[in-house]
């Protein structure tokens, strides 16, 4: 014999299909409602990758706005006309970490701008990313792998893996992992976008030096005295390319800017060196400014922001 409850059961789940099925009504609405679920389930798993994704870098229409605490008294370096420079906000876990000036003509950054908070002592990583946005208007804001953008799209704004492969140049980075904020700062250095060919002997040897000096003197001179620490490294375009595509960058530069608590910047310092395996030459900010104002073959060149420069002392 069948169950009380179970018969019970089996009645009502046949009054309701005949209803349904007499009921046309009744039936799209059924239709609907697990269309509905469908939809919904679907962008949660979408939201769940995005969310779980290695990192993001998105492209911005103004990256004072959207990322500015990386630039000394919220204002950047300068900037030039031209739809070919891209204003990046690098992002990593839904954290920003720094900021990139990007020329997808040359497919090399103009510049990035960070905060250095101390040695991290960071683990380097070895995959490289690229920036989908620049090739893909429609793609998302998440660094990825080259496989994530279409091939017939892929590379055509940015330097890609190969570029380097056989070229007798190193990705260089300009937000170095040794003055990395953290692991997770250091990881999300690891993108093309902030990287350019350097001679491989300077990469590893004077401007690695330079890199590991500048990071102990602000340790030792700005963050005891609760300064904030920002450094700006760029690159300035060369005459040569690898593979015709990406431009092999003529001098690497860097300058910091240590801010009192009144937004003074009491100690600054810059340096710039050929792409070659030489020593940088060690001048100050407003004569790094005026070299770099020649070699990009602009009127002026800002690298922090004026307002932040201390007033000058009266003699008596």
């Amino acid at each position: 014999m069948v169950p009380l409850k179970l018969k019970s059961l089996f009645t009502r789940t046949t009054s309701l299909r005949t209803a349904i099925h007499k009921n046309s009504t009744l039936k799209k609405i059924l239709i609907i409602h697990h269309l509905i679920l469908f939809i919904m389930t679907l962008f949660l798993h979408v939201l769940m990758l995005f969310l779980l994704s290695g990192g993001s870098a998105r492209v911005v229409p103004d990256f004072e706005q959207e990322c500015g605490q990386f630039f000394a008294g919220g204002k950047s370096p300068t900037r030039f006309t031209g739809s070919k420079y891209k204003q990046i906000c690098q992002n990593l876990n839904n954290l920003y970490y720094y900021a990139t000036y990007y020329d997808t003509y040359n497919r090399i950054p103009v510049y990035s701008a960070y905060k250095f908070e101390g040695i991290m002592d960071c683990t380097r990583q070895n995959n490289w990313y690229i920036e989908p946005q620049l090739d893909d208007d429609k793609a998302g804001p998440s660094m990825a792998s080259e496989g994530s953008v279409d091939i017939k799209l892929r590379g055509n704004h940015q330097a890609l893996n190969g570029d380097y492969v056989k070229s007798g140049y190193h990705r260089g980075h300009l937000a170095p992992v040794y003055q990395a904020q953290s692991q997770s700062c250091s990881d999300a250095t690891f993108t093309l976008t902030n990287a350019a060919p350097q001679d491989p002997s300077f990469n590893s040897g004077q401007w690695k030096v330079l890199e590991r000096n500048i990071a102990k003197a602000l340790s030792e001179q700005c963050l005891p005295k609760k300064y904030s620490v920002y450094i700006v490294t760029g690159v300035t375009p060369g005459t040569s390319k690898l593979k015709n595509r990406v431009n092999v960058p003529s001098y690497f530069w860097t300058a910091y800017c240590c801010l009192d608590q009144n937004n003074k910047c009491q100690i600054s310092r810059g340096f710039i060196g050929e792409n070659k395996n030489i020593t940088p030459r060690n001048i100050n900010v407003n004569d790094l400014k005026k070299v770099l104002a020649k070699l990009y073959k602009v009127t002026s060149f800002e690298v922090f922001d004026s307002s932040t420069v201390p007033p000058i002392k009266q003699k008596k």
